[in-house]
């Protein structure tokens, strides 16, 4: 069975854990507080995408197993969508339909192909580990802590995957160039995390996580993911 077999079943054994278990409880309703519920609402909308380029760039690849996890990691993504709206709409909030920095990850996740277009969520994924442990621990509303949990758990997931991809997909490029590539990615996810550290700071910090906390606790995480990518070749 090789790398692409193994993640579709991962996907599938996920799917299949994931129909098993009760939604979260709706009906018990949720009290969120304005800066954390425009925060969601962020979220929200970047988890809400369809993810048709993403599949159609997978599909192209040839690789069967990969363009079948791939449908799947999207549904994953369109349930934490689902999941959020519903938590947003438990509290009495609307969900949105835009946001600026979503608009950016979509135009450039799009320019160059595959790898970009895994490159870049890949980043948002990393930050969604801190920012989902933040609503897990911080989180005082028992229905933002058990929608955040489950996001957590498929994030903790997801990380790995889009890993094992863009080593592969950077496995034949020269040393010169995975240096520049390796170091741009640094910059941008730095770039990133500092970005939604101020976007988002005001809903952290009543979550208990200052800015800087949060760029100093997401930085190590994308260190491991660099390391996944470009580390241990020869």
């Amino acid at each position: 069975m090789g790398k692409s077999d193994i993640w579709r079943a991962d996907f599938e054994s996920a799917a299949r854990r994931r129909g098993q278990i009760a939604d979260p409880e709706w009906e018990r309703g949720s009290v969120l507080t304005p800066a954390v519920a425009r925060s969601v609402q962020k979220f929200q909308v970047g988890e809400s995408g369809d993810g048709a380029h993403l599949i159609a760039e997978a599909v192209a690849t040839g690789d069967h197993a990969y363009a079948a996890a791939v449908r799947l990691f999207v549904a994953e993504e369109q349930n934490h969508a689902r999941m959020l709206g519903r938590l947003l709409r438990a509290a009495g909030w609307a969900t949105v339909h835009a946001d600026w920095t979503d608009v950016v990850f979509v135009r450039l996740r799009r320019l160059l192909g595959l790898r970009l277009e895994l490159m870049i969520p890949a980043v948002a994924e990393v930050i969604a580990l801190r920012y989902y442990r933040a609503l897990a621990d911080g989180g005082h509303d028992p229905l933002l802590v058990d929608v955040a949990r489950r996001i957590l758990d498929d994030e903790q997931r997801h990380v790995p995957f889009q890993c094992h991809r863009l080593r592969v997909g950077f496995a034949d490029f020269p040393r010169a160039v995975r240096f520049i590539v390796e170091n741009g990615w640094r910059l941008t996810a730095f770039g990133v995390t500092v970005v939604v550290a101020f976007d988002h700071g005001s809903a952290l910090a009543e979550l208990g996580v200052g800015r800087r906390q949060f760029i100093s606790d997401t930085w190590p995480l994308f260190g491991d993911v660099i390391g996944a990518v470009f580390g241990d070749r020869q």
